[in-house]
C-alpha cells in the first residue's frame, strides 16, 4: 500500500476519500482554490496546496498544478474523486507519466466509455443490449433532425461526452427540437468542451438502474450489485436506493452479468458504473433493460453499495490501485437490507430550486443516519461549484424501513440561512407511489407541484414562534413589567396567548399552546425568528418588510436571483415579449437556469451581454407592461 495520496477534489468527496486513508494510515494531501481556503476538506488534510483561483477551470480543472501539488508535498498516489477530472484520460496518463499511483481505471478504458456513442458501438458489439437511436459521425442540425423524426418522438438528446444530467434533453416533438438542440449543444460545450450529441428513442417509463462493478489488475471482475437512481429532476439524481425495488433474481442475473461483460470489454481496473435503462411500464423484464453508459469511477451513489454490502468501496479502489488482487471473490459478497441516499442540495424547490449560496450560520444534520457532507457549521457554500452539501444515507432491514428512517432524518434537517432541499426530500420519501416501488424518472416532473411546496407551519411552529416572539420583546424592553407575568392567563382555560407576525412578508396570527411539542427555535440577528420543522426554516418577522424588500419584478425589473454568468440572450431592447417567454439564461453552480418575462410587455433595457458575470440582486433586464 501507497503511504500518501492527494485527493484532486473538493468538499464532500475529498472528505469520503480521506476518511478512509485516516482509517488505513495513508497520509493525506488537498489541493484548494482560493474560494475553498477556508473549506472543511482542507482542513481535514494533513497538507494542503492552493492550486489557483474560483474558477473550477483555473484550479481544479489544471492537470498541471495538480501534479505540481502532488510532486511538491511527496505524496504517491493521487484519487481524482467523482467529477472534475475523474474521468479525463489524459490526466491518467499525465499522473502515471510523472511516477505517481493513479487511483482510477486504465486510461485506455476511460477513452473506450468516455464518449456515449463509441461506447455504445463498442458494448453492442459485446453483445451488451443497447438503446436503439442514433449515432452517427454527421452532427449538422438538418441531419440531427431528420434523424430524430426517423427515431419517433419523444427523443432525448444526449452530448456525447456528457454525464451527471449535463448536456441532455427531452424533445417532445419536432417544433422544439432545433431549440433543445442549441440549448444541449451549448451546455455541452461548456460543461465538457465537446458539444457533439447522439440520439435515443426515450422511453416512456424509463428507470435508471445501475451496477457496480470493480475490477483488479489481475483480470478478475465482479459486480456489487445494483443501485435504483429513477428518482431524478432535471436527469440529475436526487434518490438513490440499492437493491433496485421490484427487482427478481432472474433480471438481477441478466442485468449483473451484462454489467460484468461490458467491464471485461475494456480490460477494466478498478471502481466503475454500468448505467442502465429499464422500460417499467410492465415491471422489470430481462429482456426490456438497455445499456445507457458507463462511468469510469466511483459515483456519488456508492454510499448505499457499501451499506449493503457491508464493505469500504475506497478501500477497494486504494488496494486495486496498489496492485492487490480484489479482496472478495463474486460468491463471497452478500447483500444485506436496504439502503437509501438523498442529495441534501443548497437550493430552494420553494423558487424553482434555485440555488442558493452564503455562510452556514447554523448547519445541523441528524446523527441518526450515516451524513456525508462537504460542509461545516461556519462555512460558505460559494457559486462556484456543485450545490450538493451533504448526503444522508440509512440502512435497515426492510426498504419500507429505511425510507421511514431516513424520511425522518431529512425531516429533521438545520440549515440557515443557506436554503435546502430536505423538505422536498422528506416529501418524496413519504410519497406512497414511491413508497409502493411505483417509479421511474419522470416521477418528480409529475408530482413536481405538491413535492416542491412547502407544508403551511403547524400549531406546534406557530406556538415556538410566538413563544420566541416574547422573548425577544423581553429582551428590548428597557423595563420590564410586572404585567408580563401574566401572559398567557386565563380563567377556566387552559394558558395560551397570541401574538401577530409575518411569514413570507404576509400577517398570521400565532397562538402559544402549552401542550404543543417543542420545536428547534433560531432566533437572528436581524430579530427575525426561525422555526425548523419538517426539513423548512419557516422565517416569522414581528413587523411587515418594507416596501423595496419584496424583489419581485412586478415593478418589470428581472434581477439575477444568484450569481452567476449569462449563457444565453434572447431579447433585446425594443422587442415585445409575452408572458413567460425566455428572456436569458443565467449559469450558476454547473446548472442553467432560464428567466423568464412576468407578464406580456416590452423589453425597456438590456442591462448585461453574453457571458457577463452578475451579482445576485443585479438588474439585468427591464420591461414595461402591455397596455
Amino acid at each position: 500500500m501507497f503511504k500518501s495520496v492527494l485527493v484532486a477534489n473538493r468538499g464532500e468527496i475529498a472528505r469520503r476519500v480521506f476518511a478512509t486513508a485516516r482509517r488505513l494510515g495513508v497520509a493525506t494531501v488537498a489541493v484548494y482554490s482560493e474560494a475553498d481556503a477556508g473549506a472543511a476538506h482542507v482542513a481535514d488534510a494533513e497538507q494542503a496546496v492552493l492550486i489557483g483561483p474560483a474558477a473550477a477551470r483555473e484550479s481544479y480543472l489544471v492537470p498541471e498544478k495538480i501534479i505540481a501539488a502532488a510532486k511538491a508535498t511527496g505524496a504517491e498516489a493521487i484519487h481524482p474523486g467523482y467529477g472534475f477530472l475523474s474521468e479525463n484520460a489524459d490526466f491518467a496518463d499525465a499522473v502515471i507519466a510523472a511516477g505517481l499511483i493513479w487511483i482510477g481505471p486504465p486510461s485506455s478504458a476511460i477513452r473506450a466509455m468516455g464518449l456515449k456513442d463509441a461506447a455504445k458501438a463498442l458494448m453492442a458489439k459485446a453483445g451488451v443490449p443497447v438503446t436503439p437511436g442514433y449515432l452517427g459521425e454527421d452532427q449538422a442540425p438538418a441531419t440531427l433532425a431528420k434523424e430524430a423524426a426517423r427515431i419517433g418522438f419523444p427523443v432525448l438528446i444526449k452530448a456525447v461526452a456528457g454525464g451527471g444530467g449535463k448536456g441532455m434533453r427531452k424533445v417532445e416533438a419536432a417544433a422544439d427540437f432545433d431549440a433543445a438542440l442549441a440549448s444541449c449543444k451549448r451546455e455541452a460545450a461548456a460543461s465538457f468542451g465537446d458539444d457533439r450529441v447522439l440520439l435515443e428513442t426515450y422511453v416512456q417509463r424509463p428507470r435508471h438502474i445501475e451496477v457496480q462493478v470493480f475490477g483488479d489488475a489481475h483480470g478478475s471482475v465482479v459486480h456489487l450489485y445494483e443501485r435504483d437512481c429513477s428518482l431524478q429532476r432535471r436527469h440529475q439524481k436526487v434518490i438513490e436506493e440499492a437493491p433496485a425495488p421490484g427487482m427478481d433474481a432472474k433480471t438481477r442475473a441478466a442485468i449483473t452479468d451484462a454489467a460484468v461483460k461490458a467491464a471485461k470489454a475494456v480490460n477494466y481496473v478498478g471502481a466503475g458504473t454500468i448505467e442502465f435503462i429499464a422500460d417499467a411500464s410492465a415491471g422489470l423484464r430481462p429482456d426490456r433493460i438497455w445499456f445507457m453508459e458507463m462511468n469510469t469511477r466511483l459515483q456519488v451513489e456508492h454510499p448505499v453499495t457499501e451499506m449493503v454490502t457491508g464493505l469500504d468501496l475506497v478501500e477497494w479502489q486504494f488496494r486495486v490501485a496498489a496492485g492487490e488482487p480484489l479482496p472478495l471473490k463474486q460468491e463471497e459478497i452478500g447483500l444485506a437490507g436496504h439502503a437509501v441516499e438523498a442529495r441534501l442540495y443548497a437550493e430552494s424547490p420553494a423558487t424553482g430550486f434555485l440555488p442558493s449560496t452564503g455562510v452556514l450560520e447554523h448547519f445541523e444534520l441528524p446523527p441518526t443516519v450515516r451524513a456525508d457532507a462537504g460542509v461545516i457549521e461556519g462555512g460558505e457554500v460559494t457559486p462556484f461549484y456543485d450545490p450538493m452539501i451533504a448526503k444522508l444515507i440509512a440502512h435497515a432491514e426492510t426498504r419500507e424501513a429505511a425510507l421511514s428512517e431516513l424520511a425522518e432524518a431529512c425531516d429533521g434537517v438545520e440549515v440557515w440561512p443557506v436554503k435546502t432541499n430536505a423538505g422536498f426530500l422528506a416529501r418524496c420519501l413519504e410519497a406512497p407511489d414511491f413508497i409502493a416501488g411505483d417509479l421511474d424518472t419522470g416521477f418528480i416532473e409529475r408530482n413536481l407541484a405538491e413535492l416542491a411546496a412547502p407544508p403551511e407551519p403547524s400549531p406546534a411552529a406557530l406556538s415556538a414562534a410566538a413563544e420566541a416572539a416574547m422573548i425577544v420583546d423581553e429582551t428590548l424592553l428597557p423595563d420590564a413589567s410586572p404585567w408580563r407575568d401574566l401572559a398567557g392567563f386565563r380563567l377556566n382555560a387552559a394558558p395560551e396567548t397570541t401574538t401577530r407576525l409575518f411569514l413570507g412578508g404576509k400577517p398570521i396570527v400565532c397562538a402559544i399552546n402549552d401542550m404543543a411539542a417543542p420545536r428547534s427555535v433560531l432566533l437572528t440577528q436581524d430579530d427575525e425568528i426561525v422555526v425548523f420543522e419538517a426539513g423548512e426554516a419557516f422565517v416569522f418577522a414581528q413587523s411587515p418588510p418594507a416596501a423595496d424588500e419584496a424583489g419581485a419584478a412586478g415593478d418589470g425589473a428581472i434581477r439575477s436571483p444568484m450569481p452567476g454568468k449569462v449563457t444565453g440572450l434572447s431579447v433585446k431592447a425594443g422587442e415585445a415579449v409575452k408572458k413567460g417567454q425566455p428572456l436569458l439564461v443565467l449559469e450558476a453552480m454547473k446548472m442553467e437556469h432560464a428567466l423568464t418575462a412576468p407578464f406580456d410587455g416590452t423589453v425597456d433595457e438590456v442591462s448585461v451581454s453574453l457571458g457577463a458575470q452578475v451579482t445576485e440582486g443585479a438588474v439585468l433586464v427591464k420591461l414595461s407592461a402591455a397596455t
